[in-house]
């Protein structure tokens, strides 16, 4: 993985993102660029312990790391918080700062990477026409990783299979998992928080939510559904796809708006019935809080469900992982707290 600006001074970082122009809109990063702030070596709490496991996602093996207090005996149930990270963002970095808190509160954790991101396996492309088919046999072909794709339905599955390991797990409580997303991870959340009835707690911070999409975009994206179904034009970006404006820096990454099609995480709002946090940046240079954030929380106030909207003042998206860190964890496992350790009836 290649970690961007990670030897810049702060003063250089924001001199470089000011630079760059206009954004896409729904795609929102940031989660990746906190890795920096884990210190080097840095070792977990005597009281706390982290597993290395496997997810399985659609067929494709993802990496993961479960944090859980030490000494947990087998008949304890604790609930869980799953972290879903956004542009660039992989399970280290920004969950390794976050881990031991929720641990030390009372929660397990759990950070993965998503399919084709950082430790996890790829799911492959065959370049050759697959042989005829037999049953239960094994095929050799010439196949090409899919990696580092922006990619709102696979990732909304891979999150899934993320709360289904939850689920399964010995000292787990499955009637209290919450997930918790960050910048493009906060719309994943948001749509998973209305579509799946296993999430009982939600928070996102600096969340693209693809507030900013009219009806151009949309029919781009069938436009692009059409070329690709057709290959006339890539099947999967990797030489189109790049992003522009200001996520042009993140040159590994493609964006798919065609695999994005039915995937609208304002409208997802529309379903949540369990209590959301909503934490934005006031100076967010990458989204218009106004239509993300902002406008979730007014979709969910007007239904009567529980929900917080805070905005950290002179603030910008990035800010969120460093000097707005603190507050924003303590706002989210407050929150956690409150709606997710108490058991459902």
């Amino acid at each position: 993985m290649k970690t961007h600006n990670k030897q810049l001074s702060r003063r250089e970082f924001l001199k470089r993102v000011a630079q760059v122009t206009a954004a896409t809109p729904f795609i929102a990063c940031g989660a990746g660029l906190a890795a920096a702030q884990v210190p080097p070596g840095a070792t977990l709490p005597n009281n706390v312990e982290k597993r290395d496991v496997t997810i399985w996602s659609d067929g494709v093996r993802m990496a993961g790391d479960l944090y859980l207090p030490k000494g947990l005996t087998k008949d304890k149930k604790l609930p869980a918080v799953l972290f879903c990270a956004g542009s660039d963002g992989t399970k280290k970095g920004t969950p390794q700062q976050l881990a031991p808190r929720f641990v030390q509160a009372g929660f397990v954790f759990l950070a993965f990477d998503y399919r084709g991101w950082g430790e996890s396996d790829s799911r492959l492309m065959s370049l050759d026409k697959q042989p005829k088919f037999v049953a239960k046999s094994e095929i050799t072909i010439r196949a090409r990783a899919i990696r580092w794709q922006m990619d709102f339905a696979d990732q909304a599955m891979d999150i899934r299979a993320a709360i289904s390991f939850l689920a399964g797990e010995a000292n787990v409580d499955p009637q209290r998992i919450g997930i918790l997303g960050t910048s493009y991870g906060g719309g994943l959340v948001t749509w998973t928080a209305g579509n799946d009835p296993r999430v009982k707690c939600v928070a996102a911070q600096v969340g693209g939510m693809g507030g900013e999409r009219g009806p151009a975009a949309d029919r781009n994206a069938y436009d692009l559904a059409t070329k690709q179904a057709r290959a006339e034009t890539e099947p999967v970006p990797f030489e189109t796809g790049k992003m522009g404006g200001k996520m042009a820096s993140y040159e590994n990454m493609r964006v798919n708006p065609a695999k994005g099609i039915g995937y609208n995480a304002v409208e997802a709002a529309e379903k949540i019935k369990v209590p959301m946090i909503i934490i934005d940046a006031e100076n967010d240079e990458l989204i218009d809080r106004h239509q993300n954030g902002e406008r979730v929380a007014g979709i969910l106030k007007s239904r009567n469900v529980p929900v917080a909207y805070h905005v950290l003042r002179n603030m910008t998206h990035y800010d969120i992982y460093r000097i707005g860190f603190e507050e924003a964890t303590r706002l989210e496992l407050e929150w956690f707290t409150k709606h997710l350790k108490k058991k459902t009836p």
